[in-house]
């Protein structure tokens, strides 16, 4: 199963990122890449889809907001040329830029009608292809040299020719965030389960009654880690959910109802997500980017300086 295209859901403003998100698309805010360069959040999301092998790639976005990535990523080409001429690594990030908006549409999602309705945007673009969906706040570290998360997904759906969900084991304390599944482990394969059951963001004696998962932890759960590839199925499953109406149509339902109608997947991903939306979560997947990129050393003596100087204020 060749997958060529990847959606990306950038469409809710970020309201937990108040007030930061009024003035400015959380998609856009900028972090330090493992290659040690600055960049959009939603660049490094495009560039961990191109690596994977990705060709083509669509942007669901608030009405009026795809204007506003194309002239952000134009002016950044244009200073990246103007301000740094004839140095390497500006003329490399250009290049990046401008292979990312030749390969850039846009899907306006006009009205908020929840996240499976973000995800039904994209249809039009997809057509009838199997497509990698990511979300616009999520970024990823792989645990695995040359081969980041979405590559490990995009691998298990071309080998086992079906849909996959990435899964990580997660504390119990933590499923009310997300997305949690239970199913069997495949024969002789590590990580991988043939889904059965998926509730989002279950109580915890829910998930004790209905989602635990032989083989592991005690206390953990396989919760979603915020990348999918889907076969274009999930359309009419979504439009279906639609037709009934509701101000918030969920994607979780939708891919309950794919488990049960076809092979579907979910892959313990090697690697770790980080929730931009999240209190300190910016925080969090800088200092992460950090310590697996060119900034490693750098981030860890700047981590120990401003622990010393946080004790250095607590004895006094």
């Amino acid at each position: 199963m060749k997958v060529r295209k990847a959606v990306i859901t950038a469409a809710a403003r970020g309201a937990r990122l108040y007030p930061v998100a009024d003035t400015i698309q959380k998609a856009l805010l900028p972090v330090i890449d493992v290659d040690g360069l600055h960049k959009p959040v939603i660049q490094i999301v495009a560039e961990e889809a191109f690596s994977s092998g990705i060709e083509e790639l669509c942007v669901v976005c608030a009405p009026g907001d795809g204007e506003r990535y194309t002239a952000a990523f134009t002016s950044l080409r244009d200073n990246l040329l103007k301000s740094y001429q004839d140095i390497d690594w500006a003329k490399e990030e250009a290049e990046k830029i401008d292979h990312l908006l030749s390969r850039l549409q846009f899907a306006e999602q006009r009205e908020a009608l929840g996240y499976g309705h973000a995800v039904y945007c994209a249809r039009e673009f997809v057509g009838d292809e199997p497509f990698l969906l990511l979300l616009g706040d999520y970024l990823y570290v792989s645990d695995l040299p040359g081969q980041c998360c979405a590559a490990q997904l995009l691998a298990l759906a071309a080998q086992e020719e079906c849909a996959v969900s990435a899964v990580n084991p997660t504390i119990e304390h933590q499923i009310g965030r997300y997305g949690t599944l239970t199913g069997k482990h495949l024969p002789s394969q590590v990580g991988i389960y043939q889904i059965d059951k998926i509730i989002e963001k279950p109580s915890l004696s829910t998930a004790e009654l209905e989602l635990q998962t032989p083989g592991l932890r005690a206390g953990y759960y396989l919760c979603f880690f915020g990348m999918h590839v889907l076969t274009p199925a999930i359309f009419d499953i979504l439009q279906k959910h639609l037709a009934q109406g509701g101000a918030n149509v969920l994607l979780t339902p939708a891919l309950q109802e794919l488990a049960e109608t076809e092979k579907y997947l979910a892959l313990e991903v090697k690697g770790t997500r980080y929730d931009l939306s999240r209190k300190h979560g910016l925080l969090r997947a800088q200092i992460a980017l950090g310590l697996a990129g060119e900034a490693h050393d750098e981030t860890l003596t700047t981590m120990v300086e401003l622990l010393a100087e946080a004790n250095n204020r607590k004895a006094k």
